[in-house]
């Protein structure tokens, strides 16, 4: 959900201003998601085509599908990915299962606690295990490369940067710099490469201090 919305005809000026604070590599994978014409969703047969892009990137990564809506229960139930929900989504899950330790990958929403999706709440809760500055910090990284899969796929990457409040605050100099250091992490994780292409690189290191 976007906290502060951007109005249309700002929208060229702010992606200026954020580019601006760029530099180097940061700057030029900012301006691949950065397309005007990707900020709205797709619709009707490209939309259906992105879902099934999507479902193609999951089984890539081996995760099972399950039909149905997360609101039904989970978006990843410890084994598969409910279905039924946009391609945005599903790519998210997809960076999810990608940079969760080997344990959460068996955790009822990879142990993070329910997503807006999530249908069953409470269970998700109980299935929690990680926390505070380390779960933000998964969640961005995730957030971040599941736009590089859009930009990869050629999605409208841009439509899921501004509803997950990359832009907020982007006058100031915190915003890009939050950009670089979470693209930073990922590329020395190895799930980018230095042109921001996402990989299959899955973590392989544990939580520390996580049941």
């Amino acid at each position: 959900m976007i906290l502060t919305a951007i109005r249309q005809d700002r929208l060229p000026a702010t992606l200026g201003r954020f580019a601006a604070a760029l530099d180097g590599g940061a700057r030029a994978i900012f301006e691949q998601i950065a397309r005007p014409e990707a900020a709205a969703r797709a619709q009707a047969a490209a939309a259906a085509l992105h879902h099934r892009d999507a479902l193609s990137v999951l089984t890539g990564f081996g995760m099972d599908l399950r039909p149905g809506p997360p609101a039904a229960d989970f978006s990843w139930d410890g084994r598969g990915v409910r279905r039924d929900t946009e391609a945005y989504v599903l790519l998210h899950e997809a960076a999810h299962f990608q940079l969760a330790a080997p344990a959460r990958r068996r955790r009822i929403d990879f142990g993070l606690g329910p997503g807006p999706e999530t249908g069953d709440r409470a269970t998700a809760e109980r299935q929690a295990c990680l926390f505070g500055l380390a779960r933000e910090r998964e969640e961005a990284m995730a957030s971040l490369l599941g736009i590089l899969w859009e930009v990869e796929l050629g999605h409208p990457a841009l439509a899921s940067f501004l509803d997950q409040n990359w832009l907020e605050g982007a006058d100031r100099p915190a915003a890009a710099a939050h950009f670089r250091d979470v693209l930073a992490a990922l590329a020395a994780g190895g799930f980018v490469t230095v042109a921001g292409r996402p990989t299959r690189a899955l973590r392989h290191a544990p939580d520390p201090d996580v049941a």
